[in-house]
């Protein structure tokens, strides 16, 4: 898409959100706040170490009990910076964030009204082919790991590659190393084979932390039912996001989408495998000219390095979920379409937190 096009869509956007009806939750179960809601693929959206109360503000109005954060880059150094970023944080605000290394430490961020940090890998890259980073990266809060992000990796193929070559045999090696250090094999960007492997392939239940689905609308980065399915039979949760693949190009995702998409997973994969990966920010995302411009260049960046994905011609979010209330929005709308409560409460969080805890032990 060229720079015309996008600006044609993120005005378009603007007048979304400008235009956006104010948000009720009439309908939702008033036990909201009691849930651990667990966003599967989250962020900050933050430069520095020290979160604007504005930010902390919004991130406290959302409800989120914690947030799984991508922390991966492209090298070691650069990697664990990013930890020490985390780390940092932390330690800046002990009253409003914590890591997340285990299970209690979810009750433990609910119990003192925390957000629990939980740091992940999106691709592999900072491993390279030395298995023994694994440890080091574990003991570094490390807990999630995608194989592959969307290109082939050391570790199998990636959902871009025409190849779908599957699981490497360094894949397999890092898949038994994972299970026995407690690192979650993430599928999320993983092609059909290497997804279908990796499930076959690990000896505890995998994740798909942020995906949707392709019988709703085809695309690389969803997930077939009988990949849902295999996932759902061995223990493991897929997370539905809030990305620009619900929907085909130039559409823009609304909440429909995004409960069209989570309706479909619960009748495929059942109601104790499904949550949400939202892949977007805690807070919101600002819609100004320079943060347009910065998603463009961003935009043009992936397709120079050959990561972009077809139809990577949006804004990576829903202009109706651009809301700290976006997982509460989610929960009302489920149980219109007539979930239960105790559905409801499995999506927000409840599924991921009992998958998680069996991983790690």
């Amino acid at each position: 898409m060229d720079r015309r096009a996008f600006l044609r869509n993120t005005t378009q956007l603007g007048m979304l959100l400008r235009f956006a009806p104010l948000t009720t939750f009439a309908q939702t179960t008033q036990n909201y706040r009691k849930w651990m809601v667990i966003d599967a693929l989250c962020s900050v959206n933050t430069e520095d170490t020290i979160v604007k109360p504005e930010i902390l503000k919004q991130a406290q109005q959302s409800g989120v009990t914690a947030i799984h954060w991508t922390i991966s880059a492209p090298s070691f150094d650069d990697t664990v910076e990013n930890i020490s970023f985390v780390e940092r944080m932390v330690e800046n605000d002990p009253a409003h964030w914590t890591i997340v290394r285990r299970q209690s430490d979810f009750d433990r961020a609910k119990q003192e009204r925390k957000i629990g940090i939980l740091m992940g890998f999106q691709h592999p890259d900072p491993m390279g082919p030395d298995l023994k980073r694994l440890g080091t990266f574990r003991d570094l809060g490390v807990r999630v790991m995608q194989l592959t992000y969307n290109n082939r990796s050391l570790f199998g193929d990636g959902c871009l590659e025409p190849a779908n070559a599957g699981l490497s045999k360094l894949g397999r090696a890092a898949s038994a190393k994972m299970n026995e250090l407690g690192i979650v094999v993430d599928l999320s960007h993983s092609g059909q084979r290497t997804t279908a492997e990796g499930i076959e392939t690990s000896k505890k239940p995998v994740l798909i932390t942020h995906s949707g689905c392709n019988a709703i609308h085809q695309h690389p980065r969803n997930k077939d039912d009988h990949e849902l399915k295999a996932l759902s039979d061995r223990g493991g949760v897929v997370g539905i996001y809030f990305m620009p693949y619900l929907v085909a190009s130039p559409s823009l995702p609304t909440r429909e989408h995004a409960l069209a998409h989570l309706d479909h997973a619960l009748k495929v994969a059942g109601t104790d495998h499904v949550g949400i990966g939202s892949d977007g920010v805690i807070d919101t995302f600002p819609d100004t000219p320079e943060q347009r411009q910065r998603l463009a260049d961003d935009m043009e960046n992936r397709r120079k390095l050959g990561i972009a994905a077809p139809e990577e011609d949006r804004p990576p979010y829903s202009p109706d979920l651009n809301t700290p209330d976006r997982m509460q929005i989610i929960a009302a709308g489920l149980e219109k379409r007539g979930y239960s409560e105790e559905v409801v409460e499995k999506v927000m969080g409840k599924n991921f937190y009992r998958a998680l805890g069996e991983i790690w032990g």
